[in-house]
Parts: structure tokens; C-alpha cells; sequence
């Protein structure tokens, strides 16, 4: 629900905040003292359509912030109008865009009247509102849908056409072909011809330094040499044994390399075809790399995928002679699951479209009827018809020309329906009526605030007294502008805004015990929490 609503130069408000309740609250006032302001402000919190012409005069923007609470979960919105430029929307603080506030406010506020952000005007929300009246179970459609969609992007998966199905085979035949007859065994290959190439290109001046090295240690006065003369000269000197010992190892560690140097040595020979056969190797390796991947290793799991696609296009004819089978069960299942929606929708129509008319005619619409249509099966096309004057067609409420007359369509709607948002907002719900039907409006809507918080912008003191919060909105104007602000109304000063809105000033005092006595047979004053 709304907890809090914060205002900032639009319109008449140059600052205006509300803490608002749960049920039903009415908002009073004379004409023109700012109350549309107060839907106009909810509008656009919920993505409504933004025009600088609303800004207050001489201020550069307008502001508006709501607080919606829901348990323990809490949504922040806000939006802000400048005179020049974009609208801004945030969503707890952070920038988001109207369509943002639109998806978060479609769960939260519906609003009733002039305003076009009324869920229940769309063809979805209308479906979805006939589907729960009827306790449509559309699981089984659902998931017949699913399993079609699922068999046909397999079919487009497994090829196209005969002719771009041949042309891909020829295609993938040659680079299979091309791949398995490079024999890729290793990820590593390239690398390790690298360094035999290396090897081989330059085994002579490798030869020599392999000899040089093995002389530079094992010839008289080599390294080898130097290291048994340290050996010796230390001698058995015990306080010098550690030493000595390393440099035994050091004397046993370069015998080993000298041997490995000389066995290099003698195998490293000249050999120019085998040079030859690496070079035309690393070629090829490059070149599919450069057409099938960065690596080796790429190259290996490409030729494994063109495989496996490989197959399953030779293999197409069987494929899809299963697919298609599986479709037709499919298609079966799907018909089966829209007849039965189909059916449920349309048995449910009639009855919810009577349950709405007959709601329409204790709210001053006597004459008016109400039909609602679905489409074929499944039904989807789901549609709420509206006549609400002897003679008329009926029209979709889309194209219901008073404001009046669609929000208490809207109302007769959700007084049958279960499922809402938290906060339904009324506007010109009460236009053109009173008597007995200004009674039956105002029970309506506090019946509905049972269930929600429902905020209503009335001129009938029958409604006002139903409700369970009255907001005053009143006007003054200060050196030549004009301030409107918001108060909560209790006690005797209730008694004397419902009197006003019965008398309009005159008979006073007999308006007076009246909205006394519409407060008590209200029971207003218990508040709801």
C-alpha cells in the first residue's frame, strides 16, 4: 500500500506530505483546491505521461516521491518533471527509466477515472482477471506450448531447406575431411616441431657448441680440472669437510652434464628431409588454425562439433520423420489444452459480465450492460464490452467516453474480482450521481477497502463519511499565489467538511447533525489500522 506521498511544485502544491492508511480514504475539498493534483501525482509515480505544464509557476521542476509497503518489503518511487528536457525516474534511490516505474507500478496502484494507467483496460490484465474469476488451471496449455516450441526449433536446428541442407553437408564433409586428415592428436604439437625445427635448421653450429661444451669441462685444464684441484686442495681437512662434500657433488653433477652434452652432440646430425617434412607440418597447422581456431586445441573441438552437426544432417531424413511425429502428438496435446481453456473461458464470460452488470446497477448505471467476449480457442482474446445508456452498442471499455461511468465500471469489476493491486485509486467514480445511488457508490467502496487501500477523490458526503480516513485539500492565496495543502481530518472539524460538502455553507446547522449522523451510521470513526 502507499504509506507516504511527497509533493513538490506541481500544480497548486508548491510542498505538500501525506501519511496515508490502510482502507478506504477519501480526499475532500472544494473544486480546484488541488485534488486531482493528488492522483495526478500517483500517475505519475506509476509512469504516467509527464508535461511541464503541470510545474508550479516560477519553480524549474516538479518532484514527486512515494513510499509503497507490502509486509516487510518496501518500494521507493519517485519522479521528477523539469521545464526543460526529460522527466527522471527512480526506483529506491537509484536512476531508472519510465518504463521502470511502469513494470513496479502495475503490481501496485491501479488507477480509476480520467487516468490512462488502468490495468484492467488491457486485453492481458482482462484475460488474466476472467482466468481468475474461473480458476483457469492453465498449466497443462502452458506446457503443451512449451513442448511446440521446443519440436520446432529443433527441427530448424537439425537444417533448413533440401538445397541449404546439401549446400551445409558439402561444406562440413570438406572441413571434416580436411581436419581428420591432419591427424590432430596433440594440442601441443606446434610447439614441440618448434624447437625440433630449431634443432635441425642450425645442427651444425649446434654440433659445435655441443663439442666446445663438452671440451670446455673434460679437456686438461677445463672446469673439470679446476674443480678436482678445489677437491684436493682441501684435502682431509676435517673443519673443511662440508665444503668438500659440495664440491664433490658439484664434480659429480658436471660429469653428468658433460656426458648428456656429448650424447646430444653425437645425435645431432644434419637432416634436411625431416627438416622439410616439420616445416610443411607447421604450415598446415597454421593453416587451420587460421580457419578454424586460435589454438590447436580449438581446432580439435571444432572438427568434433562440424562432426556431430555432420551427422545429424546425414542422418536428417530419419530425424525428421521423428520430429514430425512428435509435432502432430504435440499439436494434439496443444488443441486439446486450448479447447478446454476455451471452453472454461467462455462458460466463465457470461457469469462474470452478470456479476459486473448487476453491480453497475446499484452504482447509477441501471441501464447499462455489460457482456464480455472470448476469442477462439484458447480464448485469449479476451475482451470487456460496455453499454451504458439504453441504444448504445457495446463499445470496450477502451472506448468508454465518461470518466465517470468507466471508473465505476471499474469499481462494479473489482468489487467481483479477487486479485488486485494493494492501492486502487478512484477519480470521478461519484460524477453525476447522489441519493440512494451516492449510498450504494460509497458501500461499494467500502466494501472494496476491506480488502485494499482504495483512495477516492469525491464530492459526495455520503462516500466521505464511509470512509475510514478523510484528507481535506483546501486553497489560499499568499501574496498573490496560490498554496494548497492536505489535512487529515477527525472530530468536529470532519463533522463540519462533511457538513459543507451536504449544504454547501447554507442550512448549516441541519447539515450538521446530518454528517453527524452519516458519520455514526457509518461507523467511520473506527479507523483501520
Amino acid at each position: 500500500m502507499l504509506s507516504e506521498l511527497r509533493i513538490e511544485n506541481l500544480g497548486v502544491i508548491e510542498k505538500l506530505e501525506i501519511v496515508l492508511t490502510g482502507g478506504l480514504t477519501a480526499l475532500t475539498g472544494e473544486t480546484g483546491a488541488g485534488k486531482t493534483m493528488l492522483v495526478e501525482a500517483i500517475s505519475l509515480l506509476v509512469g504516467g505521461r509527464a508535461d511541464a505544464s503541470i510545474i508550479r509557476p516560477g519553480a524549474s521542476e516538479a518532484r514527486v516521491e512515494g513510499r509503497f509497503v507490502d509486509k516487510d518489503v518496501e518500494v521507493v518511487l519517485a519522479r521528477v518533471i523539469p521545464l526543460d528536457g526529460r522527466s527522471r525516474a527512480y526506483v529506491n534511490g537509484r536512476l531508472a527509466t519510465v518504463g521502470n516505474l511502469a513494470e513496479q507500478g502495475i503490481s501496485l496502484v491501479d488507477l480509476h477515472g480520467q487516468h490512462a494507467h488502468q490495468s484492467l483496460l488491457g486485453q492481458s490484465a482482462q484475460r488474466a482477471a476472467l482466468d481468475a474469476f474461473a480458476g483457469v488451471d492453465l498449466t497443462e496449455l502452458r506446457a503443451a506450448r512449451a513442448r511446440l516450441t521446443e519440436i520446432d526449433a529443433n527441427m530448424a536446428a537439425i537444417g533448413g531447406d533440401e538445397r541449404a541442407r546439401a549446400r551445409e553437408i558439402d561444406l562440413l564433409s570438406f572441413q571434416v575431411e580436411e581436419i581428420g586428415n591432419a591427424g590432430l592428436s596433440d594440442a601441443n604439437e606446434d610447439e614441440t616441431l618448434e624447437r625440433e625445427e630449431d634443432l635441425l635448421a642450425d645442427a651444425v653450429a649446434h654440433r659445435e657448441a655441443l663439442w666446445q661444451a663438452v671440451a670446455a669441462i673434460t679437456e686438461d685444464g677445463g672446469s673439470g680440472d679446476g674443480l678436482a684441484q678445489a677437491i684436493s686442495a682441501l684435502g682431509h681437512r676435517d673443519a673443511l669437510g662440508e665444503l668438500a662434500s659440495r664440491l664433490k657433488l658439484l664434480q659429480q653433477e658436471l660429469t653428468d652434464v658433460a656426458s648428456d652434452l656429448r650424447a646430444k652432440a653425437e645425435s645431432t646430425e644434419e637432416d634436411p628431409e625431416r627438416l622439410d617434412e616439420i616445416r610443411k607440418r607447421r604450415q598446415l597447422l597454421v593453416d587451420l588454425r587460421r580457419k578454424y581456431g586460435e589454438t590447436l586445441a580449438d581446432v580439435i573441438k571444432y572438427g568434433q562439433e562440424v562432426g556431430e552437426r555432420l551427422s545429424d544432417l546425414q542422418s536428417f531424413e530419419q530425424r525428421a520423420i521423428e520430429l514430425e511425429a512428435q509435432r502432430e502428438k504435440a499439436l494434439a496435446e496443444l488443441a486439446k489444452a486450448e479447447k478446454a481453456v476455451g471452453a472454461k473461458r467462455r462458460a466463465a464470460a457470461p457469469k462474470l459480465a452478470s456479476a459486473v452488470e448487476a453491480h453497475l446497477k446499484t452504482l447509477a448505471m441501471n441501464n447499462a450492460s455489460l457482456a464480455i467476449t472470448v476469442g477462439d480457442d484458447p480464448g485469449d482474446e479476451v475482451v470487456v464490452l460496455l453499454s451504458a445508456n439504453p441504444g448504445s452498442p457495446l463499445l470496450p471499455l477502451t472506448k468508454v467516453a465518461s470518466g465517470g461511468e468507466l471508473a465505476r465500471t471499474m469499481l462494479a469489476l473489482r468489487l467481483v474480482l479477487t486479485q488486485a493491486p494493494g492501492t486502487l485509486v478512484f477519480d470521478e467514480v461519484d460524477a453525476g450521481i447522489g441519493g440512494t445511488a451516492a449510498v450504494a457508490v460509497a458501500k461499494s467502496l467500502a466494501d472494496l477497502g476491506q480488502r485494499h487501500q482504495v483512495l477516492v477523490v469525491t464530492h459526495l458526503a455520503q462516500v466521505a463519511a464511509a470512509a475510514q480516513t478523510q484528507i481535506n485539500v483546501t486553497k489560499a492565496v499568499r501574496a498573490k499565489q496560490t498554496f494548497a495543502t492536505a489535512t487529515m481530518l477527525s472530530g468536529e472539524d470532519r463533522v463540519a467538511e462533511i457538513a459543507r460538502m451536504l449544504s454547501g455553507g447554507v442550512a448549516q446547522e441541519s447539515a450538521t447533525e446530518h454528517a453527524r449522523d452519516l458519520l455514526s451510521a457509518s461507523g467511520a470513526k473506527k479507523r483501520r489500522p
